[in-house]
């Protein structure tokens, strides 16, 4: 009797280990999925015409290779001055890559991004 009561326990135990388990992995998997793609960065798309509007050192964007970025907390701490503001509201890929800028500038320019330019 006690025996069949040991190899009932063991089957039972089997039995949940190899049909709940894999359901609870299924489980934990989509649980990351979701904190995952809540996670995930929503890139905007701007047209020509909405980047044009800020065109002002109070609001000032600019177009970097397809890239649109919003520079305006940088715009009185360029070093170039005012320069910055010369294509304010357009593209400004040409100035960016010209020889003025040294190759920090590069890195920093991430730090502006608010999306692309729609195509």
């Amino acid at each position: 009797m006690e025996v069949m009561l040991v190899v009932t326990l063991i089957i039972g135990f089997l039995f949940s280990f190899f049909f709940l388990l894999p359901r609870l992995i299924i489980k934990s998997d989509q649980t990351n999925k979701l904190h995952s793609d809540a996670n995930a960065k929503v890139i905007k798309a701007y047209n020509k015409a909405a980047v044009s509007l800020h065109n002002k050192r109070t609001d000032c964007w600019i177009i970097i290779k397809e890239k649109v970025y919003d520079v305006t907390p940088y715009v009185e701490e360029h070093p170039g001055g005012d320069a910055i503001l010369a294509h304010a509201g357009d593209d400004s890929t040409e100035g960016f890559f010209g020889p003025q800028h040294a190759t920090r500038v590069f890195d920093m320019i991430d730090d502006f991004y608010i999306g692309e330019l729609e195509k």
